[in-house]
């Protein structure tokens, strides 16, 4: 599974070495995802921001939940990105990384459910229906894009397509 950021690449970057940019990453489905998910997070929260979501304690939890992920997602994504997890190697990123994307996928089934059963089809104001019906909808395929995440780092976290015990013995001995 090369491109996945829990196997280690033979170009790996030892804990002096500077920062590098990884452009495999970019190209592997988890780099993908994560480029999704800041994309469609964006738009879910930048859609309820241009509505009155604050007249709606509903939208408050969906505005929290679509903007907490985003900026974890921005940071995990310059992470790989700059291949930071190498440098610390201690923390088990590949079991952060799943846990992360499992609890964003929790969390974006109820903001999704959240935001979709506070759409009123009558509401005064036509702008915030639509930008409210188009944030439901974002929140659900963001919500997608977190769980298949879930799935490829769980991949990456058992070691499915390498041999996690020689990788790690060859790369810190």
């Amino acid at each position: 599974m090369a491109g996945l950021p829990g196997a280690r690449s033979a170009r790996s970057a030892s804990p002096g070495s500077p920062p590098a940019l990884d452009g495999s990453f970019l190209l592997s489905p988890l780099g993908g995802l994560m480029v999704a998910q800041a994309v469609l997070g964006l738009l879910v929260w930048s859609l309820i921001a241009a509505t009155t979501y604050h007249l709606h304690a509903a939208y408050g939890w969906v505005m929290f939940v679509s903007l907490f992920f985003w900026i974890l997602t921005l940071l995990f994504f310059v992470v790989y990105l700059l291949q930071l997890h190498e440098k610390f190697y201690m923390i088990p990123w590949p079991l952060v990384l799943m846990i992360y994307n499992a609890v964003a996928t929790v969390l974006y089934i109820t903001a999704f459910v959240t935001c979709a059963a506070a759409v009123q089809p009558t509401s005064w104001r036509q702008w915030d229906y639509n930008r409210r019906a188009a944030a439901s909808f974002f929140a659900c395929v963001t919500m997608i894009t977190y769980g298949v995440s879930t799935f490829f780092s769980f991949r990456a976290w058992k070691g499915l397509g390498s041999n996690a015990a020689t990788s790690q013995v060859t790369d810190h001995a």
